[in-house]
């Protein structure tokens, strides 16, 4: 016990001393709690929110959904720190707000659809909806944003046409009752309001001709085919081949979010986006390509490299919590070096000490032995005898120490023989 407070005691304490020096520095563990921008309740933003906050509420995160306007509403809220993550169309972030958000990823592509009432023609360039009553979308909304872009470069702005700031769900009214001539939508193919248009027979989609020109003068937008019978082949919607341009959905997140947070989100992202879809092909999405704020550092290490070795072993949280502690390993490394170094010596030492102790008691005696008379002799010799049941029964050593086990018993006998001849 004397030796254990002497020799270890010591360092134990210089090792806890160190890791509760380091610990200091290692930032504390996040809030699981993240705030994204989604769009409106009836958007595919909303629902695609939806879909991750089912998954991210699986690893114990609390998820607030904001609903807003569109895009332009989920930057600033992104500016102003009142959400963490938001979702917007590609293409509508200005010069100014490039430094002041950072992309995640792009998730899948959103066309842009013009639909019109169906009066007996077909309409074939975006120019001949001159003099119309158009609806581009709600203020607010990335819609909007791409809207008067397209219309601009077709020369149709307010005073040749009525552009109106409708959102979808009100241009879709409008439009199906004769009110407005034309809306302009960037949706997922996937939802209920492109399924009915394209279905209602008074109402046509435009083909966009020039779909690769607009595509070669912003590179934020994809020309793509929506071949006929794509949407229901049993109705054959569409009838015909519909060109179409395309932006992308991409997520945008505030600068101080943190990495832990960041990589689960971008997990959750994973699942959600990696099949399949009608115009991207598997594991296309998500994806770093064509953004315009800075890549996330964190982001872009995942989307390279996907889970670390922790992450693919352990539940995301107990990994993150390895990672952040890693830190620990430096004071343990450096003291480990010169402990290992000096580790057998000093088991050696503890090892002989266990022997070299009883020592100093045969050798108090046989210094003494000349000295005593004949009643002495005889208490010493029953010393001796107690001293070898002491010493048999206290003494335990590995077979490595066995020789100066068997010396100091071979010692502890020549002394008592020396007893023995005395008497």
């Amino acid at each position: 016990m004397k030796s254990f407070f002497k020799i270890y005691l010591p360092i134990i304490t210089v090792i806890f001393l160190a890791f509760y020096i380091t610990s200091q520095f290692i930032e504390p563990a996040p809030k699981k709690e993240i705030t994204i921008a989604a769009g409106s309740k009836d958007g595919t933003y909303y629902q695609t929110a939806l879909a991750y906050k089912k998954l991210l509420e699986k690893e114990k995160v609390k998820v607030t959904l904001l609903e807003t306007k569109g895009s332009i509403d989920n930057i600033q809220l992104i500016q102003q720190g009142k959400a963490d993550i938001g979702f917007i169309q590609n293409g509508v972030l200005k010069p100014a707000q490039l430094n002041s958000v950072e992309s995640l990823a792009s998730i899948y592509y959103e066309p842009l659809w013009i639909f019109y009432k169906n009066e007996g023609f077909e309409i074939e360039y975006v120019i001949q909806l001159i003099s119309k009553k158009i609806a581009v979308g709600g203020l607010g909304s990335g819609t909007r944003d791409l809207a008067l872009t397209i219309l601009n470069d077709n020369g149709i702005n307010n005073e040749n046409s009525s552009l109106l700031e409708l959102n979808s769900t009100l241009a879709k009214q409008q439009l199906l009752e004769g009110k407005i001539d034309a809306m302009l939508v960037v949706i997922s193919p996937k939802s209920a309001l492109v399924q009915s248009l394209l279905e209602d027979p008074n109402i046509n989609v435009l083909s966009i001709k020039r779909a690769r020109a607009y595509s070669r003068k912003y590179t934020f937008l994809t020309p793509l085919t929506l071949y006929e019978g794509t949407m229901d082949l049993y109705k054959n919607l569409p009838s015909d081949d519909t060109s179409l341009l395309a932006t992308t959905a991409n997520l945008i997140v505030r600068k101080e979010m943190p990495e832990e947070l960041v990589r689960l989100f971008l997990k959750k992202v994973k699942q959600t986006h990696q099949e399949k879809t009608l115009f991207a092909q598997e594991g296309e999405f998500p994806n770093l390509l064509n953004m315009q704020a800075p890549i996330n550092k964190e982001a872009e290490k995942y989307m390279k490299n996907g889970d670390s070795w922790l992450e693919s072993i352990f539940p995301y949280w107990i990994a993150s919590n390895i990672d952040r502690l890693k830190i620990l390993l430096i004071p343990l490394l450096t003291l480990m070096f010169p402990l290992f170094k000096g580790i057998m010596p000093l088991y050696t030492w503890t090892m002989r000490s266990k022997i070299y102790k009883w020592y100093d008691d045969l050798n108090d005696i046989d210094k003494a032995l000349p000295s005593y008379n004949q009643e002495q002799l005889h208490e010493k010799l029953i010393t001796l005898q107690n001293l070898q049941e002491e010493i048999s029964k206290q003494t335990k050593v590995p077979l490595a120490f066995m020789g100066e086990y068997y010396n100091l018993l071979l010692h502890l006998e020549m002394i008592t023989n020396k007893i023995k001849a005395r008497l």
